[in-house]
């Protein structure tokens, strides 16, 4: 299928594919992790690169680093930085974040985003497209690794920002936890009040002290469907083209 372009913002667009996509799950995200004003960020596993655009047209980050395993993906976040205007915002590097080593500077970094994998190696069923089995198994990059890495990549202080399943809620804690990435903010994702939350935002901070701060559930449906205020607040002038 031929890429297909998305508008995120106002002069901000994104070339996507049927591989290569993004969903609510990351605009959730890349509203959760907003940088502060000059910060220097990351998006691990940036597919897309829908974090980083959205990062850059909402607000006034430092250098940005999208980084992405699959070439193809890395392509399409490249031709999307350019199309926007973002070039001397973002670097697109096309690598495997579990060599974080060989990507970018011992604690170079005041933030990392990443959507990992939401299922661990082992579980669940692997998609028929070998792109989209990559982005969803943690095959790929498990939460230790994820840890190691953002640990490596952040500055004491730093922040990692992270979206799954609650199902890995505590696996989740503790690996970050292992790594000396304390979890400081916790936020619980819900369809509807009814529906029991089936996602969690968690940023963990390094060298953080201990202390947990347990955020309002996001709601995203009003309970007769309708999207919430704060999602479509969410959601801005994200519009699809």
């Amino acid at each position: 299928m031929e890429p297909r372009w998305e508008t995120l913002a106002p002069g901000c667009r994104v070339q996507v594919t049927k591989e290569h996509s993004f969903n609510t799950d990351t605009l959730l995200l890349a509203d959760f992790s907003k940088p502060n004003p000059g910060e220097s960020c990351a998006d691990f596993g940036t597919g897309c690169g829908a974090i980083p655009l959205l990062w850059a047209a909402r607000g006034k980050p430092g250098a940005v680093r999208a980084i992405e395993l699959q070439k193809e993906a890395a392509a399409l976040a490249a031709a999307s930085v350019q199309a926007s205007g973002l070039s001397g915002v973002i670097t697109v590097l096309q690598g495997d974040v579990r060599q974080i080593k060989s990507l970018l500077p011992h604690e170079s970094l005041d933030l990392v985003a990443c959507n990992p994998p939401y299922q661990a190696a082992g579980t669940g069923l692997l998609s028929p497209s070998p792109a989209r089995a990559l982005a969803r198994v943690g095959s790929t990059l498990s939460l230790e690794e994820l840890g190691r890495s953002a640990k490596f990549a952040l500055r004491y202080g730093g922040r990692l920002c992270v979206c799954l399943r609650v199902q890995r809620l505590a696996q989740a804690i503790l690996a970050f936890g292992q790594m000396g990435l304390e979890p400081k903010r916790l936020r619980l994702v819900q369809q509807r009040l009814d529906k029991a939350p089936y996602l969690f935002l968690l940023e963990c901070r390094k060298g953080g002290k201990p202390g947990l701060e347990m955020q309002p559930a996001l709601l995203l449906e009003h309970p007769a469907g309708a999207p919430s205020p704060e999602l479509l607040g969410i959601y801005g002038d994200y519009r699809t083209t």
